[in-house]
């Protein structure tokens, strides 16, 4: 993720710029002029927007709590291995389109050396969370492909016991010779860095247990009594904003989700943001790594990003179906969760003892929601039309038709999925 500040006046002429990258409001053209996204095929999700905070606002429920900020852009994505090499790759491949775009940042001029701007403007996330870590993009369009085929070829399979049918199914599409290319080793360094990483928690709990037993107590207590005075900002939508926000929604099965706030003020909220986020980064990169945040499998890719010598968060996600979905989801499941991040932004939902209430207040959540929510300018997709429902069968039948089943119920239930 890049981040720089707009030059006074630019964003206006930056948004007209983004918008000769898109075919629909928001929804990249793959091959646009500028960065051309389908060259760079590690690339799975990438967006630009105009980092616009409409919720400035809200910061004056709290006294001597103005800030003066202005509008930033921002670029950002997830890829495939190193993404220094992706950048060391935009920067040499996609040079006049960035720098056209990025001309309207403070601090760009025409001399400046590209790759080590975006370097010195590079943001890393609080929390980044992949669906389903090691799926490459080119293993999602080789079994996209495969998917294809097996559908194709069924209909011409004669009436038989399912292993039969499987079989002979194989049979065929393996005569049309389908590329299905092994994800390349997972280097050592990050095996190790992830070895580390999982025992840090552990080891930080193990540490630190006397002292958290005796401070939770003034913790809660502490907690409580700012709960009970902590302003609530949940105006409801207009329509006029609401028309604005749909423009740039449902262009395809999956949607981007941009958003932005503020985090109460005082040491007590900031530090309690960093222990939690901390908490559930972790969880992200050991636990929730094979389809699901929790018991959500909607999400393709998530982040949380602080900004402003963190006072401020920034939160992007791609997931599938609708935003009213998608938010619906989220509070049947996982209400707690949200509460534990997000009771901390200025605004926010009453809770109780930081995970009741809060989203469980459905309207006034959604409400909080589209208020902290920006237009997502461009945003590209390396394979539109698949969800990660999509996603998970594709490889389930790659492991079928290379494995093989050990009896007639496997090989009906890989049938059934084609």
């Amino acid at each position: 993720m890049i981040v720089a500040p707009l030059k006074a006046g630019a964003a206006d002429p930056v948004r007209a710029l983004l918008a000769t990258m898109v075919k629909q409001p928001g929804f990249a053209d793959p091959q646009n002029p500028l960065i051309p996204f389908v060259r760079f095929e590690t690339i799975h999700v990438a967006r630009l927007l105009v980092l616009d905070d409409p919720t400035l606002g809200d910061r004056d429920a709290y006294p001597d709590n103005a800030i003066d900020v202005g509008p930033s852009l921002a670029l950002l994505g997830y890829c495939d291995g190193s993404a220094d090499k992706l950048l060391d790759r935009l920067a040499a491949e996609a040079e006049t389109g960035l720098r056209a775009i990025f001309t309207h940042c403070e601090g760009f001029d025409g001399a400046a050396d590209l790759r080590g701007w975006m370097a010195r403007h590079r943001i890393r996330p609080a929390i980044a969370y992949i669906n389903w870590v090691g799926r490459t993009v080119h293993q999602v369009r080789e079994e996209a492909a495969l998917h294809a085929m097996l559908q194709q070829e069924i209909g011409d399979m004669p009436v038989a016991p399912p292993q039969a049918v499987a079989s002979e199914l194989r049979d065929a599409v393996r005569r049309r010779a389908p590329t299905l290319t092994r994800a390349p080793h997972t280097p050592i360094g990050w095996r190790v860095r992830n070895f580390l990483h999982l025992l840090s928690l552990p080891v930080a709990v193990l540490l630190l247990w006397p002292l958290l037993l005796l401070a939770t107590p003034f913790i809660a207590i502490k907690l409580r009594r700012r709960e009970k005075r902590d302003p609530i900002r949940c105006p409801r939508p207009t329509p006029d904003r609401l028309a604005m926000l749909s423009r740039y929604e449902d262009h395809d099965v999956t949607n981007p989700f941009s958003a932005i706030g503020s985090i109460k003020p005082g040491r007590f909220r900031r530090w309690l943001t960093i222990v939690i986020l901390w908490a559930i980064n972790w969880t992200t990169h050991h636990i929730y790594t094979r389809g699901r945040l929790a018991r959500v499998g909607t999400i393709h890719f998530a982040r949380w990003v602080f900004l402003d010598d963190k006072s401020r968060l920034f939160f992007a996600s791609n997931y599938d179906g609708s935003l009213e979905a998608y938010m619906d989801d989220f509070i049947n499941k996982v209400a707690f969760g949200l509460n534990l991040v997000f009771s901390n932004g200025i605004g926010y939902p009453k809770t109780d003892w930081l995970i009741i209430g809060g989203a469980r207040r459905e309207q006034d959540f959604k409400a909080f929601l589209r208020h902290h929510q920006m237009p997502t300018d461009v945003w590209y997709k390396a394979y539109p039309g698949l969800t990660t429902h999509d996603l998970a069968r594709n490889s389930r039948l790659r492991d079928g038709f290379e494995q093989g089943f050990a009896d007639a119920d496997a090989a009906r239930r890989w049938l059934a999925e084609i």
